[in-house]
């Protein structure tokens, strides 16, 4: 098997554990609340990427970090897995997981609005353009479609998904800058978000009324969201002759989504969730152009 084939084997694996992922935020939440499943599925992948430094024999990078690698982290841990999950995971209890799942794929989109004051970027017509597409496949997702009188059905759990979307962009960009291992990195980044989530939890949460199928889902997520897909899209990447090979894969994504969603959880796919999310994605596609220019 050649190297570009391996590619999209490691890819397709990828997005495919992570189109579950919906579905399992939404059948864990039943049996744990937001506080609890975050701090439980961390904890896996913090185990899962130490498991991976050692078999990749990068434990000399650990010992290596500086002091600023590490308020680095702690700052990167922060935006992900702290603030990014507990907004999500909030938004997930208000909204049914079609809308939560396909309203969290707008980063991209937000990504470019916070280059232009963050990186100095110059934003081009074309990226207003996308902005814009986007920007009404959102609202054609959270008003399901009622525009006369333009009203969100839930706009507490909207604002939540389309602003998880935030950190997750400002995370973005502050990891790119950040040139150490990505597995040592996201291991010392899941580390310190695991540490930041102790505190919510005991605060507002604990160990009651636990679930063992909520930590059967917690152990899923930790290994399919956060862990071991991270590591196969690596995979993908290295062994892909071009990474936009790959790349666009992902947004197989949100559309596979639907389909867990449907036959897993039985929620029924409204029309304008299709409609919104082939807005979103087609926003993301004009940004891609821009950024191929």
């Amino acid at each position: 098997m050649n190297r570009q084939k391996k590619a999209y084997l490691y890819a397709l694996a990828t997005v495919t554990l992570w189109s579950t992922i919906a579905s399992a935020f939404k059948i864990s939440l039943k049996h744990l609340d937001y506080f609890q499943l975050l701090l439980f599925s961390s904890l896996v992948a913090v185990v899962v990427l130490f498991i991976a430094i050692l078999i990749q024999k990068k434990l000399n990078l650990l010992r290596e970090i500086t002091f600023r690698d590490v308020l680095h982290s702690a700052l990167l841990g922060l935006l992900n897995p702290f603030l990014y999950y507990l907004v999500l995971l909030k938004a997930y209890t208000l909204l049914k997981a079609q809308e939560a799942g396909t309203l969290n794929y707008i980063w991209p989109i937000t990504l470019v609005l916070l280059s232009v004051p963050i990186l100095k970027q110059k934003i081009h017509w074309l990226s207003i353009v996308a902005v814009v597409i986007s920007f009404a496949g959102i609202i054609t997702i959270s008003t399901e479609g009622k525009f006369s009188n333009f009203e969100f059905r839930n706009p507490a759990g909207v604002l939540l998904a389309v602003g998880s979307s935030l950190f997750w962009a400002l995370y973005w960009i502050l990891n790119l800058r950040d040139k150490r291992d990505e597995v040592t990195k996201l291991f010392m980044n899941f580390s310190f978000g695991t540490m930041y989530i102790i505190i919510p939890f005991l605060l507002f949460s604990g160990f009651r009324e636990i679930s063992w199928l909520g930590v059967a889902g917690a152990i899923y997520i930790g290994l399919f969201e956060m862990g071991i897909t991270f590591i196969l899209w690596l995979k993908a990447l290295t062994f892909s002759e071009n990474t936009a090979k790959v790349s666009n894969l992902i947004y197989l994504s949100p559309f596979i989504s639907l389909i867990f969603i449907r036959n897993v959880l039985g929620e029924p796919i409204f029309l304008t969730t299709i409609i919104g999310l082939s807005l979103i994605v087609t926003g993301i596609f004009l940004q891609q152009m821009v950024r191929t220019r």
